[in-house]
């Protein structure tokens, strides 16, 4: 299909995309390698598909969107989601959204709106599949292509400010997003007070639970073992 040409094939730099690991069921990984994309499956813990140093991407059928509306798990997904990554988007994959089940049309719509307009997450709609893997790959050709950008969970510290440098330190800790790694130097004000912070002390800034307090202390104190790598 033409598709491969422009995605991952000539001399042009190939395209990947990290995968969460429960995605291959989907079929939308097995469209992406038709389409030369290379694939790369990690378990991930925010979103579905990573397409650079800024873009993640949850991908929702309509009935696991639906269901999410229902279990009230949709805007704490789309928290974290907005928290992680600079550019969120979200993937709308499939028809009958206000059919499929006995959801009051205004509830959907509410959703859609928190979505766009709270967490300034766009709502791509896509009909299967493979009209999925086709707007993962046009994203990510654009962004590793036509941007240069890098596939990575963090962007490298070039050309920081200083309160950039700041918050790029801060967010290497274990599930410390951009938005916590900003509350945590405004709480304490520096790096070497947010190192230096115990696991209470964590835990008043909030979205800093106790055992996320617990890793990040355990990242701090605990010796390097050079023979783990």
């Amino acid at each position: 299909m033409d598709e491969q040409k422009t995605f991952g094939g000539g001399a042009e730099k190939k395209v990947k995309i990290v995968v969460d690991h429960r995605e291959i069921p989907s079929g939308v990984v097995h469209e992406l390698e038709q389409l030369g994309v290379e694939i790369e499956a990690r378990q991930l813990s925010v979103g579905d598909f990573i397409l650079s140093d800024r873009i993640g991407v949850e991908r929702k059928s309509v009935p696991d969107f639906l269901q999410s509306i229902v279990d009230k798990r949709l805007l704490d997904q789309a928290e974290r989601l907005s928290e992680t990554f600079k550019r969120p988007v979200l993937i709308l994959e499939g028809e009958g959204l206000y059919s499929r089940r006995a959801i009051h049309p205004n509830a959907i719509r509410g959703a859609l709106a928190a979505l766009v307009v709270d967490f300034n997450i766009p709502i791509l709609p896509t009909r299967d599949g493979e009209e999925t893997a086709l707007v993962l790959a046009a994203i990510a050709r654009r962004e590793q292509v036509e941007q240069v950008r890098e596939v990575a969970i963090r962007g490298e510290p070039k050309g920081l400010t200083l309160s950039e440098q700041q918050r790029f330190v801060v967010e290497g800790l274990p599930g410390v997003s951009v938005v916590l790694a900003k509350r945590l130097l405004e709480h304490f004000g520096t790096v070497e007070r947010v190192m230096g912070a115990s696991v209470e002390e964590l835990r008043q800034v909030q979205g800093i639970g106790k055992e996320k307090a617990k890793r990040i202390r355990q990242v701090l104190n605990t010796k390097y073992e050079k023979n783990e790598e």
